[in-house]
């Protein structure tokens, strides 16, 4: 894209978070729905940087809210998975999907569940999301919120209805019993091979604390991660006072 077209600095404002030249830029007639030199549009990008104004903006002005990026990447999936609450509600208020599928399957739901952001699943439930509809491998959404460890997405899928109540009692028990950090190892091994040195630190967060593993490299670098939640024993004891209930 020539660095002589309008459209060209659309990217940087939208990276830089400038909304005064995102106005400037559409008020001259750059396309709401422009894409960058490698096929992204503004409006993935907005969203997956967390710049709500900039949706909004290019919302108002054309841009389609439910348009795969590079032909595999939503919007509104972008935001999920990065927790942006805010954007997540814009994109839904103008129209949004709550079920779109991206590349491989994935939904909106499905990213908030294994990342664990509570906010945005209970903002997609609330907008008419599935809570019931399989991940790519199969798992219900019950199941995938119970792995994560995060107890709000848990309430929020079980105030909508969510089945597979004791499929996901029996993750959470099993993860009580192998732990988080070995169920975390496990999985980098089984991703990465095995034998990598790894280095565990623990954050804390609203629900808790978020144990984070990462497998370093040969010079001690971190190379890949990931990270879950903890919130197993109170998703366990919620499930079986659920279970408990006459007509469960």
């Amino acid at each position: 894209m020539s660095t002589n077209d309008p459209a060209a600095l659309l990217f940087p404002a939208l990276y830089e978070g400038d909304e005064d030249a995102v106005v400037r830029l559409l008020r001259a007639g750059v396309s709401a729905e422009a894409v960058d030199e490698d096929g992204q549009s503004a409006l993935y990008l907005a969203a997956v940087s967390d710049r709500p104004g900039a949706v909004r903006l290019l919302l108002a002005c054309g841009a389609q809210p439910d348009r795969l990026s590079l032909g595999t990447d939503a919007p509104l999936c972008g935001a999920a998975c990065g927790g942006h609450t805010e954007v997540v509600r814009v994109l839904l208020s103008a129209g949004a999907d709550p079920d779109i599928v991206e590349a491989f399957g994935f939904t909106a739901l499905t990213w908030a569940l294994r990342r664990g952001h509570t906010a945005v699943t209970e903002s997609l439930l609330g907008a008419g999301a599935d809570p019931d509809r399989p991940c790519p491998t199969g798992e219900s959404p019950l199941v995938t919120a119970a792995h994560r460890g995060s107890v709000g997405c848990v309430r929020a899928l079980l105030t909508h209805g969510a089945g597979a109540r004791a499929e996901a009692l029996a993750e959470a028990r099993r993860l009580l019993v192998v732990g988080v950090e070995a169920e975390l190892t496990a999985s980098l091994a089984r991703a990465h091979g095995p034998g990598h040195p790894s280095v565990t630190r623990r954050h804390p967060s609203p629900e808790g604390v978020i144990v984070e593993v990462q497998l370093l490299d040969a010079e001690g670098r971190p190379f890949a991660g990931d990270d879950l939640q903890t919130g197993h024993a109170e998703i366990a004891a919620l499930l079986e006072a659920g279970a408990a209930r006459p007509g469960r």
